[in-house]
This record gives C-alpha cells, structure tokens and sequence, in this order.
C-alpha cells in the first residue's frame, strides 16, 4: 500500500533528478518510470515549442538526460519545405537518443487552403499520423475531407481566453463533434484552466475527441495565469492523471513549458519526476 512517505518519495526521486548529470540522471529518473508507464496507454512526451530557442541536438540532449522518448516536431526544428533526404536524416537523429516524432505542430494555417493542403502533404511525408492546428473555423469543412482522405488526424489547439477562436475544449468540441472522427482536440489543460474550465471535468466530457495533450500547470485559473512546474500549480494533477487511466486515454501527455524557456531544463525535469511520481503512486 502507498503511504504519504512512499509518494513523497518517489516525487523526490524524480524532482532530485533534476540536479544529477549524465548517466546518473538517465538511471535515477528511469528508475521510477518504467513500472508508471507500462501499465499506461498515455506516455510523456515534450512538446517542440519547449525548445523554442535551442536547436534539435540541444533539445535531444536535454530530452536524453530527462529520459523522455516522445516529441511533437515543430517547423522550426524541422522546416515544412525539408527533403526527404532531410526528413530521413532527421529521424536518424531521433532514433539515436531513443526518440520518437509522434505528431508535428502547432501549425498555423489560417491564411489560405494552401496552407492546409502544405500542412497534410507534411505530415505525410514526415511519416506522422497526427497534426496539431490552429485553423480558421470556416475550413473546418475542408480539414475533415483531408483528414479522410489522408487518414491523418488533426487537433485543434486551444489557447485561453486570449483565443477568439478556441479558447478551450469545450469551443473545439462543438465544432467538431459532427466531423470526421479524426477530428479532435490537442487539449491545453492549462490554458482550459486559464479560462475558468475544469481540465478533469473536460477530459471526462470530450476524451473520445481528444487526440493529444499539452501537459502542464499554471499559476491561476485565470488569464492571469502563467505556466509553472507541474507540482506547483492550481491544477490537481494526481486527480487528472486519475481521469486519464478512467477514460483510457492513449494518446501522449506532452509538456510545454513556456517558463524560463531560455533555460528549461530545470523545469522540465523537475515536471518530469513529478508527473512519474504521481503516476507510480496512484497507479
């Protein structure tokens, strides 16, 4: 049975990770994450825009000391208009830090169809079977008929109460609940918070639409919330992960850490034994 003491332990397994370096760090944070995750369909993963001023090497690195094996590839790591001799090679680099690109985006496409049409044509030739999109509502249509005819999914991003156009999931949902089934929701659990919704409750509502997660916490459920490390925020994240497992989520928890990006790693790893922590203790 766990008790307070063996989950606390645990979290400070993975927080105190953090601070060690090299292979001792890779040893210390995969000790108390194979037996979590073996018994999930959910993983976790990082979202690109994390490493939104650091090349891919550094952000591999960084992922490798983290022991994180999940990415969501964005363009500037990996331009829309790469070759195949581009695209192969950049795989290669994946796979020798034991690295999967499991999805790309967030792409925004809301200036013309060309734009979408770009969008599939990637993500087809990057090998991927889902997309993270932030479309204009009136090609809603449009991206369901791309999606079939690719057999690709797409996800809608939600960005707070500063998005006139998809502040949170329930804004997406409606839109796309009479689509395509593969079209769904890359569920900003922060951001939700942020606009005054209940990640848990919408996770419950919407799970069978929700492809993907920007995994992370934040400071206030308000606009004036910002992202902080997964421990310290409003967000009850042992109640979410709990809601996942009840659902059957099986998709990827990716966090995107939008604090200190100039130098996240601190951050990230501290989420990172956070979230095994919480998840070996409540498995």
């Amino acid at each position: 049975m766990e008790t307070r003491r063996t989950f606390i332990q645990k979290g400070l397994l993975g927080i105190s990770a953090a601070t060690v370096v090299g292979t001792s760090a890779t040893q210390a944070f995969s000790g108390s994450y194979v037996s979590a995750v073996a018994a999930d369909g959910f993983a976790l993963g990082i979202a690109g825009y994390s490493f939104v001023h650091f090349d891919i090497d550094q952000s591999l690195a960084m992922m490798k000391r983290m022991n994180v094996n999940f990415l969501c590839i964005k363009d500037f790591h990996l331009p829309l208009a790469s070759t195949e001799a581009q695209i192969s090679a950049f795989h290669e680099k994946l796979a020798a830090s034991g690295v999967t690109g499991y999805a790309v985006g967030p792409l925004y496409m809301t200036k013309s169809k060309a734009e979408i049409d770009n969008a599939f044509d990637y993500a087809k030739r990057v090998g991927v079977k889902l997309i993270i999109g932030i479309p204009n509502k009136e090609d809603l249509a449009y991206i369901s008929e791309k999606t079939a005819e690719y057999d690709i999914r797409y996800a809608i991003h939600n960005h707070g109460p500063e998005d006139k156009l998809y502040p949170n999931a329930t804004s997406i949902f409606e839109l796309v609940k009479d689509l395509d089934p593969r079209m769904g929701l890359c569920f900003d659990m922060g951001h939700n918070m942020r606009d005054g919704q209940d990640p848990a409750r919408d996770m419950k509502r919407y799970h069978k639409r929700i492809f993907d997660i920007h995994f992370k916490n934040v400071t206030a459920a308000t606009k004036d919330g910002t992202t902080c490390e997964l421990g310290r925020g409003v967000i009850d994240i042992p109640a979410f992960i709990k809601t996942l497992r009840k659902v059957g989520y099986n998709g990827k928890c990716s966090l995107e850490f939008e604090k200190d990006m100039k130098d996240p790693l601190a951050g990230l790893a501290e989420s990172v034994g956070y979230f095994r922590g919480v998840s070996d203790a409540s498995a």
